[in-house]
């Protein structure tokens, strides 16, 4: 059942978001401190121990300021004591995490929240609407990463949840960090001082070899097998066009200073099509078409032995630009004349940069980072994408924006069942283009 669609306007899709998920909205906050009161040491909890987890939590504790880390959460305990062992092996004298405060579980965020007055929410997407959710529910600054839901419902409480962070004046930084990295950032300022005109098209690419797989354990249950391999089931991951693909697409938007209007496109299971990889597809092409006609083609793949391509491209009306992580960027006008390229050396690490630039602020007290807006509004266009390949249909942003079509287990326990189950020969099903609804 979809909900009534909600207005174009960006800024009342915001509101009606918010409406939509359901929370109460205060009328009017304290405005939230940078860190305890009495103390200066900013305390962060890490929610999520894997590699990218302990990434963020080494980021954070490698700027300038005083930070201490005083909670740790995950799911799995290995996962805990492997980030620990490496946190505190670099980092001694800022850890302060005894055994009381590593909490193990599916509710290990609920007591680790609180003790901090910064939280890294970094576990599996699936997550994410929950833990930020709770994060500002409690008065925390937030650093989560990218995507920041995996379906329609986690969409709206994000964004719930977003616009009450913005009347608690509480930082939140979301890890797509391009939007913090050099070249990005100087190029982006020309274009949209007009450097290259209106932007009419584009096309954005991820195209990878792919990710990990972990095979499956005698007596995992089922709920275990696909945490740890969650990247193949789209209740926890939403599928590579979301999970990965989401900081090209995000620069599409960046680009356009809006979200498309409708997607159409195609994908499927061309290369990774064993037992071992789920229910998610391995390619996805779609057609971001905006409010003022243009379109940006989008391709993400995971196929082995083939060339592999992560970058952006867009055509304006006076000229054009190429964009890549490796720190290039250079604008063209039509005539060949090269307006701006970029030098590749010597740029700052832009994952490093979210955390110098969020934990500069709440030293400082400062309100600067609402990103969490923007993140949602890149990953829902992900997840369209998703919805447009597994439907073969063109999927319209109000109606996706307002579908029930929640992918989130009934019950988190271990003994629980996820909504996909495999077959007796231990098989997923697929979404088939003309048959599968997504909405």
């Amino acid at each position: 059942m979809k909900k009534e669609p909600n207005t174009k306007e960006r800024r009342d899709f915001l509101k009606a978001s918010a409406l939509l998920a359901g929370g109460a909205m205060l009328s009017s906050f304290p405005l939230a401190g940078a860190y305890a009161s009495g103390s200066d040491t900013i305390k962060i909890a890490l929610i999520g121990c894997g590699d990218r987890g302990t990434g963020a939590a080494f980021q954070a504790l490698s700027t300038k300021f005083n930070i201490k880390l005083v909670a740790m959460a995950d799911a799995f305990q290995d996962r805990l004591d492997s980030s620990y062992q490496s946190l505190n092996t670099k980092f001694a004298a800022k850890m302060d995490v005894p055994k009381e405060r590593q909490f193990v579980g599916f509710d290990a965020y609920l007591k680790a929240i609180p003790l901090a007055d910064v939280v890294l929410l970094v576990t599996p997407p699936g997550f994410r609407p929950i833990h930020f959710e709770e994060a500002i529910k409690q008065g925390k600054h937030v650093f989560m990463e990218k995507p920041v839901a995996v379906d329609s419902p986690g969409i709206r409480k994000v964004l719930a949840a977003a616009e009450i962070a913005k009347k608690k004046k509480l930082n939140v930084v979301v890890g797509l960090q391009r939007r913090y990295q050099s070249n990005y950032r100087e190029a982006m300022k020309l274009v949209k001082d007009g450097a290259i005109g209106d932007i009419v098209s584009g096309q954005v690419y991820w195209n990878s070899g792919g990710v990990w797989v972990r095979p499956r354990q005698a007596n995992q249950t089922e709920m275990e097998y696909q945490m740890r391999n969650w990247y193949y089931f789209n209740w926890l991951c939403g599928d590579h066009i979301v999970e990965q693909h989401v900081h090209n697409i995000d620069i599409a938007n960046w680009i356009k200073g809006t979200h498309p209007i409708s997607v159409q496109g195609t994908g499927s299971r061309a290369w990774r099509t064993g037992k071992d990889y789920g229910e998610i597809y391995d390619n996805h092409a779609v057609e971001l078409t905006y409010a003022d006609g243009s379109v940006i083609y989008s391709q993400c793949k995971h196929f082995e032995g083939v060339p592999n391509r992560v970058d952006e491209t867009f055509q304006g009306t006076k000229g054009k630009i190429f964009l890549s992580a490796g720190n290039q960027a250079k604008l063209w006008d039509w005539k060949g004349n090269v307006i701006y390229n970029h030098n590749t050396k010597g740029n700052a690490n832009p994952y490093q940069t979210e955390h110098d630039e969020l934990f500069e602020a709440i030293s400082k007290g400062e309100y600067k980072f609402d990103n969490a807006e923007y993140g949602a509004t890149s990953t829902l266009t992900g997840i369209i994408g998703r919805y447009a390949t597994y439907s073969g249909q063109t999927i319209k942003w109000e109606d996706a924006l307002a579908a029930e079509n929640s992918l989130m287990p009934e019950r988190f326990a271990w003994d629980a069942n996820p909504k996909l189950m495999p077959d007796e020969n231990g098989l997923y099903p697929i979404a088939m283009p003309g048959k599968t609804k997504v909405l």
